[in-house]
C-alpha cells in the first residue's frame, strides 16, 4: 500500500461544552492545528506519484481557510468541536473531491492526536 501525506495548520479557538463543569476544556481556549490528510493509491506511471501535492492543496486549503482564527463552536458541524468530530468535518469535506482520501490525522498539542479513517458505522 502506498501512502501520501500533506500537513496543513490553522489556529483556532474552541470550548467543549459537553463536559464537566470542571473540565478545564469546557473553558474557551485555543490550539495550533496540524491537519494531516493521507491518500492511498498506487504510484502513476507517468507522473511518478499518486496524486500532485498542489492538487491536495486546492482542494483542502479552503477548509483550512474557513477554520482559521475562528471560534470552532460557531460552525454548526463543529459546535462540539473535539479532535475527533474536527477529522471527521474534515474527512467528510475532503472525500467529495478525493476519492482515494484514506485518513485525517489531526493533532491539537504535540503529544495528543487523533486519526479518521472514515469507517465508523
Amino acid at each position: 500500500m502506498n501512502i501520501i501525506e500533506k500537513d496543513f495548520y490553522f489556529d483556532s479557538a474552541h470550548f467543549l461544552p459537553n463536559v464537566p463543569l470542571e473540565h478545564k476544556c469546557r473553558n474557551l481556549h485555543g490550539h495550533t492545528y496540524k491537519i494531516t490528510i493521507g491518500i492511498k493509491g498506487d504510484i502513476l506511471k507517468e507522473e511518478g506519484w499518486i496524486i500532485d501535492f498542489a492538487e491536495i492543496r486546492k482542494i483542502v486549503e479552503p477548509i483550512v481557510e474557513k477554520l482559521d482564527h475562528k471560534l470552532l463552536n460557531s460552525i454548526p458541524e463543529l459546535e462540539n468541536p473535539t479532535a475527533e468530530i474536527i477529522a471527521k468535518y474534515f474527512f467528510q469535506k475532503i472525500k467529495i473531491n478525493l476519492p482515494n482520501l484514506y485518513y485525517v490525522k489531526i493533532q491539537e498539542t504535540p503529544t495528543s492526536r487523533f486519526i479518521y479513517y472514515g469507517n465508523e458505522k
